[in-house]
Parts: C-alpha cells; sequence; structure tokens
C-alpha cells in the first residue's frame, strides 16, 4: 500500500512502494520464500498468514489481482500487480 492508496494507512509515498515492491520481485526470483517475505512485508491482514488470502473465486477481488491470480498456473509468482489497493506479488497454490 501506499498513501492515497484505497483502504491505506500506509505512510509511504507511491514511488517507495513501487521501489519496494521490485526489490521483493528481486528477491522471489532469486528463490526467496514467499510466505517469509509477505509475513514480514505486507500490509495486508493476511501476512500473518504468510499472505494467504484462502480461496476465492472469480467476481471476488478487483480486476487486475483476479486476472493475474487466475492467469498463473499452480505454484506459479507473479510479478508486481497494481490495483486500487497498491501494488501486489500473488503465488498461487491451488
Amino acid at each position: 500500500m501506499y498513501k492515497g492508496s484505497q483502504r491505506s494507512s500506509a505512510t509511504r509515498s507511491q514511488v517507495e512502494a513501487a521501489t519496494e515492491i521490485a526489490r521483493l520481485e528481486t528477491e522471489l526470483q532469486q528463490g526467496a520464500d514467499f510466505a517469509q517475505l509477505a509475513g514480514a512485508h505486507s500490509d495486508c491482514p493476511s501476512k500473518a498468514k504468510g499472505g494467504d488470502l484462502g480461496m476465492f473465486g472469480r467476481g471476488q477481488m478487483v480486476g487486475p489481482f483476479e486476472d493475474a491470480a487466475f492467469g498463473l498456473p499452480v505454484g506459479g509468482t507473479s510479478g508486481v500487480i497494481e490495483t486500487p489497493f497498491g501494488y501486489h506479488l500473488i503465488k498461487r497454490t491451488a
């Protein structure tokens, strides 16, 4: 999240958030554990579960997030996705 994104209490700027998510994407590409990074860096309440959002179907998430999630193979990780809520990295587990 960044200051001004929906439901955000973050104080970081959009540029700072973009820089941080790009760094996390690089760490994932180099083999870092998704759940550990999510637990340490996510602004989403799912951070307590290592970023696990549980099962969800189509129509439950905002468009860009949903398109990316359902476009991934099981086990795949997305690049950076931007939604009105901020920036996201998604790992599909099921």
